[in-house]
């Protein structure tokens, strides 16, 4: 799972509230060991998703930096080589 995660900051264009919310999910399921909690952790799995992505807009929102956004068609067209290398 760890390779799947994505950098969020400084990309052109800028990231969404979805793909803030996606990570969170990720990063819950991942230290919840849950994909899908069962009803009576429903709602401690759901805040805890909020909270993340709460926190994850706010570090997004406080970062600077002076170099240039990376461009997502760049990135994802070097992942694709990769993966291609990697077979």
């Amino acid at each position: 799972m760890c390779r799947n995660i994505t950098r969020l900051f400084n990309v052109d264009p800028p990231v969404t509230d979805a793909e803030i919310h996606a990570a969170s999910l990720q990063f819950v399921r991942k230290i919840s060991g849950y994909r899908k909690p069962s009803k009576e952790n429903e709602a401690a799995f759901a805040a805890a998703v909020e909270e993340i992505a709460a926190a994850a807009r706010r570090l997004l929102d406080s970062l600077q930096t002076s170099r240039p956004p990376r461009s997502r068609l760049e990135i994802a067209e070097r992942a694709a080589a990769r993966a291609g290398r990697d077979r």
